[in-house]
């Protein structure tokens, strides 16, 4: 049974699924969470598409999110931020994610090395985005 149910998570593609201990919770759109292709799930900040909030952040992985009519969030591109953030390199991806329509940053911050982080950024990428 349980290999049914991972099977389908695969096939699922990434996705976000709101967080529903926040429901009722003023801020909850302030968290949120997404579930990588591999099924696993990571808790992200929700934060506005801008240049101040991009280059404060560091050791994260990082989505770039828009919304469709209905508030479904698609990653437009996902980003890994190392310890020392590179300016250039961040306000050039910023332009081009704010190109293709996203509105918000999502932060996911708990991965504590590269190789979590690589991981993560990995599980959360879309097969159109690696792309990029």
């Amino acid at each position: 049974m349980r290999d049914l149910r991972n099977d389908r998570m695969r096939r699922a593609g990434v996705r976000e699924e709101r967080l529903r201990a926040t429901a009722g919770l003023r801020s909850s759109s302030t968290l949120s969470s997404w579930r990588g292709r591999s099924g696993r799930r990571y808790i992200v900040g929700v934060h506005p598409l801008n240049e101040a909030e991009l280059l404060e952040v560091a050791d994260a992985v990082i989505l770039a999110v828009k919304r469709d009519r209905a508030g479904t969030g698609m990653v437009v591109d996902a980003a890994m931020a190392g310890a020392e953030p590179a300016e250039q390199t961040r306000l050039r991806w910023l332009a081009k994610v704010r190109e293709r329509g996203a509105t918000e940053l999502h932060i996911h911050r708990l991965a504590t090395t590269d190789e979590d982080r690589r991981a993560i950024f990995e599980d959360l990428r879309e097969e159109e985005t690696q792309a990029s």
